[in-house]
């Protein structure tokens, strides 16, 4: 879900306190019938002759970026005289570290809405991406080629990060370079409702990355996990990611995310068109100090929100980060089984019980399991696969209760429908992941052609 620019000159206001920042949360609550779903979708991209797309020249991401714009409407946007994302009203598509390229859609009413958005624009990317040669792979990890051989996307921003992570985690620039996620964006009304939906998603974390695992080759060949995106986040940055263990303690609130916040190292600040490393200060310090003759605002607080990377983010919304990327059909019903669990109060209570038993640690095992294993992962004492064909059933009831109908349909039908797809993957008793490397390693006989015309969009 892309940024709303209206309270631009508001963020500009150097912060006053903590008062402001719990101001900037609360700024996003909205009432139910203003509640919305987002969608991001990240993809990987290989030429036709099954090489990393480079990122310069007519020939590369640089190209493709300018043709867009002239064929579709979309406004290119630049960084120095590099073309580096486009805009579109409140939808955007960018450019990820390693030329992943990046859906950022409008929120939408209804995950209906949401799968007409990404048909569209994954039939106008293979429109234009034909005369490129270019296919775009729904894979959490790149299948064939080692990071050091993934192109590099010359943003300020990366360069910082490129610098700054690898000291932090040794597989950072894979993660940066080497993967890709679906990820979905929910509202909140108040306080209360913030904290009882990051609860109930972070329980659900390890449950919902088993269901979309979907990074189990490397090199061309088994890397050792179902979800290697899963391992990879997870040996990146101790300090801006994992599942957060102080959601779950009683003084949880917007507070308490923000000193959170404020405690994390920064990537930079930006003024004008400059962006400004700093060195790993943290927030809380640039808040007091200040640093080379800059004073910390809102929008640095914001863009420093960008920066963190726990599977459940707050912003003005919340994100949910834990999906692999997988098929079109899938990430919609991601975006599905995510607003079913999280938009009706019953559905929510009933799905966040299923792990609610987990402590901290067993959290932080059942997702190491799940990173190797997908559903065939044990959760506690639990069968990752059984949980999985509940919660989709419990998501389903709160789906029929939120009762929104598509559009132009011969029958009409409630978003519950969506998860037919996942449903399908649950008959199979395996993550996408596995089902893919079983082909790779039997009837596709490690064929390079195969794998693309399987995991294509």
């Amino acid at each position: 879900m892309t940024l709303d620019r209206s309270h631009v000159s508001e963020l500009e206001q150097p912060i006053g306190s903590l008062e402001d920042l719990i101001g900037y949360f609360r700024s996003g609550e909205k009432p139910a019938a203003r509640w919305r779903v987002g969608i991001e979708n990240e993809k990987l991209g290989l030429t036709a002759r099954g090489t990393p797309i480079p990122y310069a020249g007519a020939e590369g991401i640089a190209g493709l970026l300018q043709q867009i714009a002239a064929r579709d409407g979309w406004q290119l946007v630049y960084e120095g005289a590099n073309p580096v994302a486009l805009d579109k009203g409140s939808a955007s598509i960018t450019l990820e570290p390693g030329c992943q390229l990046e859906l950022s859609g409008e929120a939408k009413r209804s995950v209906h809405e949401i799968k007409h958005e990404l048909e569209t624009h994954l039939e106008m990317l293979r429109r234009v991406c034909e005369p490129f040669g270019f296919v775009w792979l729904g894979l959490g990890a790149h299948p064939f080629h080692e990071t050091a051989d993934l192109p590099r996307v010359p943003k300020q921003r990366y360069r910082i990060m490129r610098e700054y992570l690898p000291v932090r985690g040794p597989l950072a620039l894979d993660m940066m370079h080497a993967t890709a996620s679906v990820q979905a964006s929910f509202d909140f009304c108040d306080e209360a409702d913030m904290v009882s939906k990051f609860r109930a998603a972070l329980a659900l974390t390890p449950l919902i990355a088993a269901i979309y695992a979907n990074s189990s080759l490397v090199g061309g060949k088994s890397s050792g996990f179902i979800s290697r995106r899963q391992h990879i986040w997870r040996l990146t940055d101790p300090d801006r990611c994992g599942l957060l263990p102080f959601v779950f303690e009683s003084d949880f609130g917007y507070a308490r995310y923000a000193k959170w916040a404020l405690d994390v190292p920064m990537f930079f600040i930006v003024r004008g068109t400059q962006y400004i490393p700093m060195q790993g200060m943290r927030f809380s310090q640039f808040l007091e100090k200040g640093y080379a003759g800059h004073v910390a605002t809102l929008a640095d607080f914001e863009r420093h929100l960008t920066t963190l990377f726990p599977e459940v983010r707050l912003k003005r919304l919340l994100e949910m980060r834990s999906a692999d990327a997988v098929s079109s059909a899938l990430c919609v019903s991601m975006a599905a089984l995510w607003k079913g669990l999280l938009y009706d109060s019953e559905a929510q209570e009933a799905g966040a019980t299923l792990l609610a038993e987990l402590t901290p640690e067993e959290r932080e095992r059942a997702l190491e399991e799940v990173a190797r294993l997908g559903l065939r992962a044990k959760l506690a004492r639990h069968s990752a696969l059984t949980l999985a064909h509940e919660l989709v059933e419990i998501s389903a009831e709160g789906l029929r209760r939120q009762a929104s109908l598509g559009e132009g349909e011969v029958s009409r039908r409630d978003e519950s429908v969506l998860l037919d797809p996942v449903r399908e993957l649950l008959a199979l008793g395996k993550s996408p992941g596995e089902i893919l490397l079983d082909r790779w390693e039997g009837e596709w006989n490690r064929s390079p052609e195969k794998l693309i015309a399987f995991a294509r969009y």
